[in-house]
């Protein structure tokens, strides 16, 4: 397993109307990292400079020492989990999880081998031709899951992925969530208004306040 990667926010300051955010500071690679605060602290605006779905109007984001300022979203070792998961209504599972290995949907022998071990991995085994609007909550999260495992990326940045979910389901996700993190030794990061969930999954905890980092534990 090859070391993932470390996050540094070398002062990477974005405004967004009237609000303006400076990030500092480094997330430590292969480790969980929540990210916490009130709503409209920032929370959210950290992950899309992260993943390049916002660009810093000075300052930089590294991603293992290397600048990911002028890299588009898809260049960047990263995967995005969101709350509402963005699966297609119109393909089936498979077809949802394979836009992780090619957004083309040109599958190998080996594509669609990766399809179906990741499907079975996070318990979707047989779900394949089944359409997102036919699943439970928990089981489009953990199709979102599935295509972020086939991405293989070192990087795993989670907005609230679980807040629509009862606190049974959020248990079993926040579980699997850590079985694949031990698994594959990646990054992740994970904004999360839950104190149980925190410190259920989290190694290390970002506090965000007034746009900008406030503290870390």
């Amino acid at each position: 397993m090859t070391q993932s990667p470390s996050i540094v926010l070398d002062a990477a300051a974005l405004a967004l109307g009237d609000k303006n955010f400076v990030f500092g500071g480094e997330i430590a690679g292969g480790s969980v990292t929540a990210v916490t605060g009130r709503s409209g602290s920032g929370k959210t605006t950290l992950l899309n400079l992260i993943a390049g779905f916002e660009k810093p109007d000075s300052g930089q984001v590294l991603i293992g020492g290397a600048v990911m300022n002028d890299l588009h979203v898809a260049q960047r070792p990263v995967t995005v989990v969101f709350q509402e998961n963005n699966l297609f209504a119109h393909l089936d599972i498979f077809t949802n999880t394979g836009l992780g290995v090619d957004a083309s949907l040109r599958l190998d022998r080996d594509g669609r081998r990766r399809i179906g071990e990741a499907l079975t991995r996070v318990g979707l085994k047989g779900f394949e031709n089944r359409m997102p609007a036919s699943l439970s909550g928990g089981e489009r999260q953990r199709a979102a899951f599935a295509r972020a495992l086939v991405r293989n990326r070192p990087v795993l940045l989670l907005d609230e992925p679980f807040a629509a979910l009862d606190p049974e389901m959020r248990g079993e996700m926040g579980t699997l969530l850590l079985e694949l993190h031990a698994e594959t030794g990646n990054t992740v990061m994970i904004v999360s208004h839950e104190p149980d969930e925190v410190a259920q999954i989290a190694d290390h905890r970002l506090v965000i306040e007034n746009q900008a980092i406030s503290a870390r534990y």
